[in-house]
């Protein structure tokens, strides 16, 4: 894995022949270890998965992702070579090459011995956070959040910033680009992988273009992938907010964890799934309109055009102070998730429920209990995601992330995860 590698990023003319342009075409693109690490559909936290390496010349770039994987997710405590070798299938001089490739780009660095069972104490190995670096916004309707984070990702710099999303590409391209540079100068200009940005859906994931979003249609056909990817001068992974959260959510979940669903209530309502530990977007990024079922069919006009989405009920008993009414409802939107999709377990979050946290959790935690209740079996628990208010922008950063480690895309459905654009100053 080379500092080009991982820094490059370009997915049209250098990976694929074409140009960026290609991608909002609906091609998908790969690029570099950023873009594909031979295994898209695993998420939550690499070093559980078992994935076996692969001991050929074709596979280095994805044996040394399972391998940064298993030192993330050790942590301070860290592994040994043979260790290394064990949980990833590869042999132990397979893992030394790869592990001196990390060394001398800086990802990896020893850290002292551990006594062994027979033989001369083995050295350990950990990940060096702060070797790269990754851009997570989150674009909601009304404010941007932005974060630096390191390789664990943990956030080094924020920042947020009223925005106008209704407004236009102009506005928003324009106030994204402010806030990165502050946010990487004051973070001292370390070296960036690349940005994920999330924003309200509908959305191409593939593509990189927006669909007619609730309340700001003018983005419809807007290939905002590529626009970002131009003005900031990085690689650029677009999403929808919900799943952005859901995949960050995801990485600090032990294997075996199985599935969630995040529901975000904050301008809008919306959900993040993550089904047998991977991340499901639909193939056409369509999954988690949660928002946007019909539960009452004369109800109050929806910013989609129908009546009686839960999105409008829920709104509008929050317009009206309201919030155990709004809680109710976002509870029978739970409940028939839960129904529909059998997950192990509700998070919630989003500015809305963050106002009122002990309200939102009593209310969806009612609902649940009384469809097991009528089904006859224990309730699904119901918690607040970790992360707070920056739990979009954390996510969207893990975009970025999540194929270095192994993770690829956490995608069904689709093509692996599309990045474009080039580092021009990473510094």
């Amino acid at each position: 894995m080379s500092s080009d590698d991982i820094d490059r990023g370009q997915a049209g003319k250098r990976a694929s022949g074409g140009t960026p342009g290609a991608a909002a075409a609906g091609r998908p693109h790969a690029t570099g270890n950023l873009a594909a690490t031979g295994n898209p559909a695993v998420t939550g936290t690499p070093a559980a998965t078992g994935n076996p390496g692969a001991n050929l010349p074709a596979l280095r770039g994805h044996n040394a992702a399972l391998v940064l994987g298993l030192l993330r997710a050790a942590g301070e405590r860290g592994l040994s070579r043979l260790e290394l070798a064990a949980r990833t299938g590869l042999t132990p001089q397979a893992v030394s090459k790869i592990t001196a490739r990390l060394r001398a780009e800086g990802l990896a660095a020893e850290a002292g011995r551990r006594a062994s069972t027979g033989g001369k104490p083995a050295t350990v190995l950990r990940l060096v956070p702060g070797a790269r670096h990754a851009v997570g916004l989150h674009l909601d309707r009304d404010e941007l959040i932005a974060v630096l984070v390191d390789l664990t990702g943990a956030a080094v710099a924020v920042r947020r910033a009223p925005l106008a999303f209704e407004a236009g590409a102009g506005p928003v391209l324009d106030t994204a680009a402010r806030e990165v540079a502050a946010l990487r100068a004051e973070a001292g200009g370390p070296p960036v992988l690349g940005a994920g940005v999330a924003c309200p859906g509908p959305l191409d994931h593939t593509a990189g273009v927006l669909h007619r979003v609730t309340g700001a249609p003018r983005w419809d056909g807007f290939p905002l992938r590529d626009a970002l990817a131009e003005r900031l001068g990085l690689p650029v992974v677009l999403d929808k907010d919900t799943n952005a959260a859901a995949l960050g959510l995801a990485q600090g979940m032990p294997a075996g964890a199985g599935s969630f669903g995040y529901l975000h209530l904050g301008t809008g309502l919306g959900a993040g799934l993550v089904l047998g530990g991977s991340l499901y977007r639909g193939p056409r990024t369509g999954a988690g309109e949660f928002g946007h079922q019909t539960v009452q069919w004369d109800g109050p006009r929806c910013g989609c055009g129908r009546r009686g989405c839960i999105e409008a009920l829920c709104l509008a008993a929050v317009a009206r102070g309201d919030l155990p009414g709004a809680a109710a409802v976002l509870g029978a939107g739970a409940a028939n998730l839960v129904e529909l999709l059998d997950i192990d377990r509700v998070l919630l979050g989003g500015r809305t429920v963050l106002e009122n946290p002990d309200g939102f959790r009593t209310g969806v935690a009612q609902a649940l209990g009384g469809q097991a209740r009528a089904r006859g079996r224990a309730p699904v628990p119901v918690a607040l995601a970790r992360g707070g208010a920056q739990v979009v922008a954390d996510g969207a950063a893990e975009l970025v992330l999540a194929p270095l480690f192994g993770g690829g895309s956490a995608l069904r459905g689709s093509a692996g995860p599309v990045v474009v654009g080039q580092e021009t100053g990473s510094g």
